[in-house]
């Protein structure tokens, strides 16, 4: 016979249990089912993924044979059970109702509802499914991990122990199905898998590669795949180098609890004393805190590890973050960011050091610590803030021989710096207004002006003020020119103190208020074809501005006698396609752009069908007078500007490029020029940059090509680059080549590199570096 039948549970129960008692007592089940009235009144459960209701069980098999004499149900042929998400097939399946044990023999394959599988040739199972035995078990987990072993045995339902197995994360099968040897895989006497502490321990446990034996640990543990976040050791680092020598590094992750976690990652070097790397992490019900940090304690040394003459002290780091939501509108946060020393991030190869861990942003090679909070809405937006910033960037004088780091103490402190913007909700003469204010405080301990004759002179203090009303209006006609006049009015209110004097023996204060205003019109006239397989824009573009004579602030002169002008927020300038059409193309307040000038600029864009396009954009900048304010190297100082080029294009799949440049009015000499490309198939992936600049913010000229990727020599193997060449210094900044392996479960990276530059009492250095990255086994700490 073979019966088909859907039936309600009175109570919860385990798979294989649930199917001998359904066939049991089936018809009591359907005479203890609620009245219609009650069955009416309770809530229905929501169905499993198998369509069946929590509780309700589908099983089907060729033959079930009921013993009533000693209580044994028995079913035999294609027997597939259902029941609340998990799935049962085997070739036999024995009840003994007395006992309540279950016996399945014979391809029996227990499918789970989050897609795992459990396989055996004979299962043993108590009524509830919280013990068993099986043997010749196997199992696929998530994350395709794989298990297999002689003997299994459940003793509740965290513990489960395997005798004589081996673990892999890697294929097993070949395309074809044939067996095939792991990548890589750890046989083990006996291995426990404890899902309450998430750890799966081993004893007498073997690392294969490939096959062969390459470890041997009479003990070992690793996190369970099966849980999301499980104390554990993470990928070891390895290498060989000038500077440390043999270096090991191995880090542990422990989770500390659902909400805080911490990696302790010791580095071991043969040559220099050993560094202690660690981060912590805490989540708070509004938010989150994130820190790195190191520390030893040791004396310094140079490039090629020889320790320097003088007391070893404390050396050390700190990388930390965090950010909390107030409420709906509000929040606030912070960043603390310090070194003991200008190139331990160097020296101990600290990775991702310089990136954003807050709103404010330093320059490259320097660490800034701030508090702020931040409110925002639809409408409005208001910060409040103070940082201070640390630099690390060496200078190495020649002549001397020695390095030496920056002087932290001309760095301002910046505090308070407040930051307000708001937009009416109605429109005020057809347009949008917007109101803005600014303030900041800036304190500083020192000049970065050495007199002759030594000594340090106080550093200048300035303060700030702004009020500003911003009001733009769009106009569309029927052919579709676009016409947006704008008006600009603002205030700013300054004091500024320790102003040096030209002979450098005194120092005075001032006071400024001004008013400055700009109003202009933004035309625009975009024009469209449309080709066989592409559409083409065309889209010419103006702006004309008028502003009246700037009050700039003024501190001092130079030795031409030509005005020194504040500018404490305006240094980091670029003249490219991103500020040709700001009214005020300086980025900051304290520097202000005055007179009438005229922008232009032609952009042309392709889209073709298929995904493909090109953008380019020619701009220039037109004024009536010339503007001192700009530096030389700005471009914008004469009546005609430089010429302003940007381009990009993906000509085809898997192949994108980009250029902007900044050629001179006159001549087309190229000042500044920036361009790369990035490419990928399947045969490895690359990108090239290069950057050419006459003059780079601190007035030297830079040209830097930097380029890397990987080729794909095999399926499995292949090559990797990385280079960084100084032109104008004609030598690399540092040289990585490496040989790589990968496959489904495993990629080893073997890296040699080499660095040329002599970086305060770094000198030259080479290192041959070795990744392993293991499937299921280490990872980042974000992914445990």
């Amino acid at each position: 016979m073979s019966p088909r039948r859907l039936t309600p549970l009175a109570g919860k129960r385990a798979l294989m249990a649930g199917a001998a008692i359904a066939i049991l007592w089936g018809a009591q089940a359907h005479a203890q089912a609620p009245a219609p009235a009650a069955a009416a009144a309770a809530p229905i459960p929501p169905p499993t993924r198998d369509g069946l209701q929590q509780g309700e069980l589908y099983m089907e098999a060729d033959e079930v044979v009921r013993e009533d004499e000693i209580g044994r149900t028995t079913a035999n042929g294609d027997i597939e059970v259902r029941y609340n998400g998990r799935t049962l097939r085997a070739d036999r399946l024995v009840y003994e109702e007395k006992t309540g044990v279950i016996r399945a023999f014979g391809n029996v394959a227990v499918v789970n509802a989050d897609g795992s599988a459990e396989f055996a040739d004979e299962i043993v199972l108590d009524e509830d499914m919280r013990a068993g035995v099986a043997q010749g078990f196997s199992a696929r987990l998530p994350e395709n991990v794989k298990v297999a072993a002689a003997t299994a045995v459940r003793r509740d339902e965290n513990i489960q122990e395997l005798n004589r197995a081996i673990y892999t994360p890697c294929e097993i099968c070949k395309t074809d199905g044939s067996p095939k040897k792991p990548t890589w895989s750890i046989a083990a006497e006996r291995v426990v898998q404890d899902k309450k502490r998430r750890v799966v321990t081993y004893r007498n446990a073997r690392f294969r590669l490939f096959g062969a034996t390459v470890m041997y640990l009479p003990v070992f543990w690793h996190a369970d795949p099966q849980a999301g976040r499980s104390s554990g050791f993470l990928t070891p680092k390895a290498s060989v180098s000038d500077r440390r020598g043999v270096s090991y590094e191995q880090p542990y992750y422990w989770a500390i609890s659902p909400y805080s976690d911490l990696i302790v990652s010791p580095q071991i070097n043969s040559k220099i004393a050993p560094f202690l790397n660690g981060q912590v992490r805490k989540r708070f019900y509004s938010g989150d805190v994130d820190i790195r940090f190191g520390y030893t304690h040791a004396r310094d040394f140079d490039g090629q590890g020889n320790e320097i003459p003088g007391t070893s002290t404390n050396r050390s780091y700190i990388l930390g973050s965090g950010a909390f939501q107030i409420d709906e509108k509000w929040r606030w946060g912070f960043t603390a960011e310090r070194a003991s020393d200008d190139l331990i991030f160097d020296k101990y190869e600290v990775g991702k050091v310089y990136i954003s861990r807050g709103p404010y942003v330093a320059d490259d090679r320097r660490l800034i610590s701030q508090v702020y909070a931040i409110r925002q809405d639809e409408r409005s937006y208001f910060s409040a803030a103070a940082m201070t910033i640390q630099g690390l960037r060496p200078v190495y004088d020649p002549e001397e021989e020695r390095g030496f780091g920056e002087n932290d103490r001309i760095f301002p402190v910046i505090g308070p710096l407040v930051e307000g913007h708001y937009e009416l909700p109605s429109t005020v003469a057809g347009g949008r207004l917007r109101l803005h204010t600014s303030g900041v405080v800036l304190s500083r301990e020192q000049s970065p002006i050495i007199p002759e004759e030594g000594g340090r002179l106080p550093g200048l203090d300035s303060a700030r003020v702004t009020g500003e009303v911003d009001w733009r209006r769009d106009f569309t006609s029927a052919a579709g020119l676009r016409v947006s006049p704008f008006v600009n009015l603002r205030a700013d209110a300054y004091r500024i103190q320790d102003i040096l004097r030209p002979d450098l023996t005194a120092t005075y204060k001032d006071e400024l208020v001004r008013g400055l205003a700009t109003v202009g019109v933004d035309v625009s006239y975009p024009v469209f074809k449309r080709t066989s397989n592409a559409t083409i824009v065309l889209e010419p573009v103006a702006q004309v501005v008028a502003s009246p004579n700037a009050k700039q602030v003024v501190i001092g002169r130079d030795a031409d006698d030509n005005p020194i002008y504040l500018n404490e927020d305006s240094v980091a300038f670029e003249f490219d396609e991103t500020t040709l059409f700001r009214p005020n193309k300086f980025p900051g307040y304290d520097l202000y752009e005055d007179g009438v000038r005229l922008n232009l600029a032609g952009r042309a864009m392709v889209l073709w069908d298929d995904g493909r396009r090109a953008n380019l954009l020619v701009g220039r900048s037109f004024r009536t007078e010339e503007n001192r304010v700009f530096t030389d190297r700005s471009g914008l100082r004469g009546k005609s500007s430089d010429w302003i080029v940007a381009a990009d294009a993906q000509p085809m799949r898997g192949l994108s490029m980009f250029a902007r440049a900044r050629l001179d009015a006159d001549n087309f000499d190229i000042h500044r020029l920036e361009a790369g490309a990035n490419v990928y198939n399947k045969y490895g992936n690359g990108f090239v940059r290069y950057l050419n600049d006459d003059f780079d913010i601190n007035g030297e000229r830079r040209e830097n090509l930097d380029l890397g990727g990987e080729v794909y020599v095999t399926k499995n193997w292949g090559v990797s680059f990385y280079g960084n060449r100084d032109l104008h210094e004609k030598a690399w900044v540092i040289r990585d080549l490496g040989v790589f392996y990968r496959d489904d479960c495993l990629r080893v990276d073997v890296i040699y590199r080499r660095e040329d530059t002599i970086i305060g009492r770094l000198l030259p250095s080479e290192s041959v570096s070795v990744r392993l990255t293991l499937a299921t086994l280490g990872g980042t700490s974000n992914g445990r």
